[in-house]
């Protein structure tokens, strides 16, 4: 698995969102922003400002990737949960798919507005809303919720994103669900959501049980059936 193409594939969901809330966070005018698990650097690399990059990450093959695709952000190996920052040292704190990832989101959201005057959650799903079609497609959504709660993930997290601010003190201007297109991407973008699937799968669920399913969901998108839809949300505020 190309975990670097894994996660342009996911920047390319929220970049009209990411343009959006930057620009409302005064992106333009920022003097230091921070990606906290800013990963091979598939976001931080899209980043166009005269503010200084910054990104930490717990992985040390990550950063190795991040620093070559990101080659202008200064990067730090470090833990969301304890970030070796001094107070309200950013003007923008943002992350991207990562909250639903850390053992206290809380306390990761704490950190966040503790070192940056904005926080930005760019996208955190609920599988608990998850929605397939056709109905015999569902197996495969309880089987990808079962593999991230392996992998240590929270697949619901991102239900509980707003109450998680609202926790850690940071005062919400805007927060919802980011506008869903699943089910119409074009046929490449399956190509690499199945990717995704079938390393998530392997050694969990028979290879034929997975086969079985990659053939209806491939029957049922060429005959305009299939529906796929997990409500994945965003959340940003003041601290």
């Amino acid at each position: 698995m190309n975990w670097h193409t894994r996660y342009l594939q996911q920047a390319g969901w929220t970049r009209p969102l990411r343009t959006y809330l930057f620009d409302k966070a005064g992106l333009a005018d920022s003097r230091r922003v921070l990606e906290v698990g800013c990963g091979t650097g598939a976001v931080l690399q899209e980043i166009v400002s005269p503010a200084s990059l910054h990104g930490l990450d717990l992985e040390p093959a990550s950063l190795t990737q991040c620093r070559i695709h990101a080659p202008a952000a200064s990067l730090t190996l470090g833990d969301a949960h304890f970030l070796p920052y001094p107070n309200r040292f950013f003007d923008i704190v943002f992350c991207h798919f990562l909250l639903l990832w850390v053992e206290n989101p809380l306390q990761v959201a704490r950190e966040m507005a503790r070192v940056g005057e904005t926080v930005i959650a760019l996208a955190e799903p609920d599988y608990s809303q998850r929605v397939d079609e056709p109905g015999e497609l569902k197996p495969l959504g309880e089987w990808q919720i079962e593999s991230l709660r392996g992998q240590g993930a929270d697949p619901f997290f991102g239900g509980r994103l707003a109450e998680t601010f609202h926790q850690a003190g940071i005062r919400l201007i805007e927060t919802g669900p980011i506008q869903s297109a699943e089910a119409k991407r074009p046929a490449w973008e399956w190509e690499k959501e199945w990717a995704v699937i079938e390393a998530d799968l392997e050694g969990k669920v028979s290879r034929e049980d997975i086969q079985r399913m990659k053939l209806l969901d491939e029957q049922a998108r060429k005959q305009g059936r299939r529906i796929l839809r997990v409500p994945t949300y965003f959340a940003w505020g003041k601290s």
